[in-house]
Order: structure tokens, then C-alpha cells, then sequence
């Protein structure tokens, strides 16, 4: 059975100057995309510190990344939480009104 069977895609990708080959099982427009994303950050972390060594500039890319995950998951957290508090909010209106009688 091939990897297309499977639902795996093969990607060649260019990262930090350097071609990769990737299967996944995400569509190839997605996973180029990843790779350009992180190709932009290196690039960035290149430029902004003048970093000539690739792979401190990767490490520092990724660490970058990790703190933009890490606060989107605390914004997601603090969304949820305020949605859940307006839909308990909601819930209790809801329920008060039901209870009252008509006039």
C-alpha cells in the first residue's frame, strides 16, 4: 500500500535555505505554508538579531513560535472561560423568565 493510499502527501519544502522532504497526512498547500511560516520566522530572528549561525537562529524561531502558541492557548483559555460565564449568564435569565408567570 503507498503513502497516497494512506492519505499521506509527500512536500518538498525549502526552510532556512535548505530543501526537506515531508509526508504528512495535512494537505500539501498547509504544510507549505507551515514551512514558510517557519522560514519567515528564521528569516526574522536573522535580520532583527544579525545572527550569521542558522542554527541558533532556528532555535530562537522556535522559541518565538512556542511563545505565540503558548499565548494564543492563554487567549483561546480566557475566551472559553468568558463565553462559558456569559452562557451561564444566559442560561439563568432564561430559566428566571420560564419561572415567572405570565401577565
Amino acid at each position: 500500500m503507498s503513502h497516497e493510499t494512506m492519505g499521506k502527501h509527500a512536500v518538498t519544502v525549502r526552510i532556512a535555505g535548505e530543501e526537506h522532504a515531508i509526508r504528512s497526512e495535512a494537505e500539501p498547500d498547509y504544510t507549505r505554508s507551515c514551512a514558510q511560516f517557519v522560514d519567515d520566522a528564521i528569516s526574522e530572528v536573522k535580520e532583527n538579531v544579525n545572527l550569521i549561525e542558522t542554527h541558533k537562529a532556528v532555535i530562537l524561531a522556535a522559541l518565538s513560535i512556542t511563545d505565540q502558541l503558548f499565548q494564543a492557548r492563554g487567549e483561546l483559555e480566557r475566551v472559553s472561560q468568558e463565553l462559558v460565564g456569559r452562557l451561564d449568564t444566559l442560561r439563568r435569565r432564561i430559566e428566571e423568565a420560564l419561572d415567572r408567570p405570565l401577565a
